[in-house]
């Protein structure tokens, strides 16, 4: 065989494999390419509307889930105008759903989440603001099952402290994030900007519309 067979015969091989592989590259792209974390814990809480919310309820749906409370006098108000633009630009989606969790579920009751989501804006038919039996279950949910920390604060904070992070949640109920520039998993959204970080609502919004495509 001479040479330019030779140079046509392997052009040929390696034109081959770039087909062949093709379809593997694409359907990697066609994925979101979002890190899968722990599922989240089972959880059963009452809304706004005083029914029972469960992880079956977000079942099939990609959620966003924040943990918050009504008098909370610092970040609850700036977290929860970003989820208003996220509620905005998913609104009407059967398919997307957003999980308020109380810290204070003494004070936090069903008619309480009512008058505060009428107040604040709160209309997407997904968005279930949850409160539950005692302080100690959406603790341990929050600082075990999600580690985002939630806990007794100061008075100047409302009495109580909690992350100012929302957690994506994919509809098989796996936390999932980008990664960084660094290539690193943020695992958690910023709503607020932190110092010189600005917060991730456009980065968070972006990745609902990639798992939404899953």
């Amino acid at each position: 065989m001479s040479k330019k067979n030779s140079y046509i015969g392997v052009a040929f091989i390696i034109l081959l494999f770039g087909i062949y592989t093709v379809p593997k590259v694409v359907s990697y792209f066609e994925d979101s390419g979002l890190v899968k974390f722990n599922k989240v814990p089972d959880f059963e809480f009452t809304n706004q509307e005083g029914k029972t919310i469960t992880n079956n309820t977000y079942k099939g749906k990609v959620f966003v889930v924040e943990f918050f409370f009504s008098t909370c006098p610092t970040i609850c108000p700036i977290m929860n105008q970003k989820m208003l633009t996220i509620q905005d630009s998913f609104f009407g989606n059967p398919e997307f759903g957003i999980a308020s969790i109380s810290i204070t579920p003494e004070i936090d009751t069903p008619d309480t989440l009512k008058d505060y989501a009428k107040s604040n804006g709160i209309t997407h038919k997904n968005w279930h603001l949850l409160t539950g039996k005692s302080e100690k279950i959406v603790y341990a949910l929050s600082n075990k099952g999600f580690k985002l920390y939630a806990g007794k604060g100061e008075e100047e904070h409302g009495g109580f402290e909690h992350s100012g992070l929302f957690a994506l949640v994919d509809k098989d109920g796996f936390i999932r994030s980008r990664k960084d520039e660094f290539g690193n998993p943020i695992m958690y959204y910023r709503a607020i900007q932190e110092q010189s970080f600005p917060d991730q609502i456009k980065e968070l919004k972006e990745d609902i519309k990639l798992l939404l495509n899953e």
